[in-house]
């Protein structure tokens, strides 16, 4: 299908000023210098990244100031054109140690936050902690894990909430050289052993329990659970969070295990100069987890380097991130935007966590925050500003949101609606970045930046320093044609590979078994005419009624707008030697889906989309499933609707939505 892109509507443009007070600018004058070039715009300093990329990244490390040895050659090795870019090592004699990076400014802004706290509801759990005590509390963590045995190469988890903990434990892995791993709290016991039954933690960092939606949740009885089936674990730090009384999970806990309180651990060490491992640019520095709604959850290996440096590049050039500013995602722990998120320390920014329900005890409370900790970032998800606008709310009716430069949105499709509803009720003089990445690479293929326009319904631009193209089914590039998201060259934050994956089948099979020499990441895109790109949905999940492929995101872009719907799932059913659209609809209070509502939903999608996309079946539901982080599970309910199995189902914040969708009499 052909992308209409003849007239994008513009929203919003920087101001010359802003332009050129931004870090890209700057990064581009310094560039034009040093290459005797003369860069006009985002695309042609694109071009460039991608045509010259071992120089690139090699100006990336120098102009954020990265700590370590760089070492020579900067790029490529062997130096082989022919080099596939899979086996692409980057930097492969510089050590560095991460952080060591992100808390390399501590001393000179010492009295300053580098984080500041909110928990829902629990004003006493407020914290600002200072560079100074951030250094301070790494340093002493640092000690105990060091007198626990802990070295490099060994894996640290955390089953803990959004809290400054969580960030103090990374520290002091990393500074070790070690790998740190984590998930959230309101995964199950069986989906954490999933994750860290593979990775085998040593040491395993946890709190009492977590808080959200107005009430408390005890997490003892999980870690009761997993410590019984987890026998890496040798040592347990517990953060009393939620002062629940532990002398009965005391004495629950194997004798294998040593349990110490998150004080306790700090109190016998005297803050000292912290001794940083350097490893090398390539040594595992995360483990993250893939969402497993469609089998045991991969286990991705992200290296120091290329993840500190790719983060740089997206957060000092593409959004910006200057020394003092204060940046903001809605995440927790379980999803890479937290990685993204702390990173913003090596840039200098104050990080803002927040735990708990984005909407308790009302839709304002993030956006309280937001105004009160002056955010220049405000980062959170697609469904989040959905939300916001089926109720009606307006944050701009009570917040001047005076320092707020950029949001981000990402977890899924944004729609063109929500473009509308940023600027008509969010601040009207604010750059939308609507991101895309993911999990894979711990970073975004499609990204915004500082220089260039925001169009309804697209992302800014590909991400410098990457190849991103739209591949069709015969592996070749289309300009406006509906298509496969690839990345045609080696970039730095690649994934090391999977865990216990020796051979790297399964990281081959995953991302470069598709085209060849190409990274095939699983979205259904198109470029624009405007340089940005525009977003379908996954590609796995592409309907194909009579050999047309069309992407689930052009149904929820005409479906969900309606008041009457509060949520959707659309899926294709094997029907008749063919396929058929199957439109499950998650109705408003009060609403009913009448012949009324499904002839406006039919009407809407065949006059905005086409005839091929009208549904063949449209279905209520009372709840449509997704995972932790937000993002709908297609492949889950198609699985459901064919009688196939769904596998690993606690990844799923709603796993019990999914029984209303077996056994459905309108289906057979």
């Amino acid at each position: 299908m052909t992308v209409n892109t003849d007239d994008p509507q513009m929203l919003w443009r920087p101001s010359r000023e802003r332009i050129q007070s931004s870090l890209l600018y700057q990064f581009m004058i310094q560039l034009s210098e040093q290459q005797n070039t003369l860069f006009h715009d985002y695309h042609q300093l694109h071009h460039w990244s991608v045509a010259h990329s071992d120089s690139f990244w090699d100006q990336v490390w120098d102009f954020s100031d990265v700590i370590g040895h760089k070492g020579d050659p900067t790029c490529f090795t062997p130096l082989q054109s022919a080099l596939p870019a899979k086996e692409t090592q980057w930097f492969p004699n510089a050590t560095l140690n991460f952080a060591e990076n992100l808390l390399k400014n501590w001393n000179r802004h010492a009295a300053a936050d580098a984080i500041i706290f909110h928990c829902e509801g629990q004003k006493e759990h407020q914290q600002r902690v200072s560079w100074q005590q951030l250094y301070r509390q790494t340093s002493q963590l640092t000690q105990f894990l060091t007198a626990k045995g802990v070295k490099q190469g060994d894996v640290v988890a955390g089953y803990i909430p959004n809290i400054p903990q969580a960030i103090i434990a990374m520290l002091a892995t990393s500074a070790l050289g070690a790998i740190w791993t984590s998930t959230s709290p309101d995964f199950g016991a069986d989906s954490v052993i999933e994750r860290f039954g593979q990775t085998k933690p040593k040491v395993l960092l946890t709190a009492d329990g977590y808080f959200y939606n107005g009430k408390s949740h005890s997490s003892l009885d999980n870690i009761t659970q997993m410590l019984a089936q987890l026998p890496s674990v040798e040592q347990l730090i517990v953060i009393p969070y939620t002062q629940i009384d532990i002398r009965t999970f005391t004495a629950s806990i194997p004798k294998s295990v040593t349990l110490t309180l998150w004080q306790n651990a700090l109190d016998p060490y005297e803050p000292a100069d912290i001794q940083f491992t350097p490893v090398p640019f390539n040594h595992p520095l995360y483990i993250l987890y893939s969402s497993g709604t469609t089998g045991k959850p991969k286990c991705i290996v992200h290296s120091t380097g290329g993840l500190l440096l790719n983060h740089l590049k997206e957060q000092k050039l593409h959004c910006n991130t200057k020394q003092g500013d204060r940046i903001f995602y809605f995440t927790t722990c379980g999803w890479m935007m937290w990685n993204w998120l702390v990173s913003g320390l090596a840039s200098g920014a104050t990080v803002v966590l927040y735990d708990g329900s984005p909407f308790y005890p009302n839709a304002s409370v993030l956006w309280d925050m937001a105004e009160k900790e002056q955010l220049s970032l405000f980062g959170t998800s697609a469904k989040y500003l959905e939300a916001l606008e089926k109720q009606n709310y307006s944050p701009n009716k009570f917040y001047s949101l005076t320092h707020l430069q950029i949001l981000c949105s990402t977890g899924s499709v944004l729609a063109p609606e929500q473009f509308d509803y940023v600027y008509n009720h969010i601040k009207s003089d604010v750059q939308l970045a609507s991101i895309s990445g993911g999990t894979d690479i711990c970073g975004c293929f499609a990204i915004g930046n500082p220089l260039s326009p925001v169009y309804k319904g697209e992302c800014q631009s590909q991400a410098l320093g990457m190849d991103v193209r739209v591949f069709n089914e015969q592996g070749q590039s289309e300009l406006t044609q509906q298509g496969e998201l690839v990345c045609c060259n080696s970039f730095p934050n690649q994934p090391i590979g999977f865990w216990n994956d020796p051979e790297g089948k399964r990281y081959h099979n995953a991302y470069w078994n598709t085209y060849p020499n190409t990274w095939h990441h699983g979205d259904f895109v198109a470029l624009s005419t405007t340089g940005g790109m525009v977003f379908f949905g996954r590609s796995d999940a592409v309907l194909n009624p009579g050999g047309v492929r069309i992407g689930t995101a052009e149904i929820y872009r005409q479906v969900n707008p309606l008041n009457e719907i509060a949520d959707s799932v659309v899926i294709g059913q094997n029907w008749e030697n063919d396929v058929r659209v199957v439109l499950f609809v998650q109705l408003s209070d009060g609403c009913m889906l009448d012949d009324a509502l499904k002839a406006t939903i039919r009407q809407r999608i065949k006059q905005h989309c086409s005839p091929r996309h009208i549904p063949a079946v449209i279905l209520p539901v009372r709840d449509i499933p997704r995972t932790k982080s937000g993002k709908l599970v297609e492949l889950a309910v198609r699985n459901i609707v064919h009688n196939l199995p769904v596998t690993n189902i606690g990844a799923l914040a709603n796993p019990s939505a999914l029984e209303q969708y077996k056994g459905l009499k309108e289906l057979e």
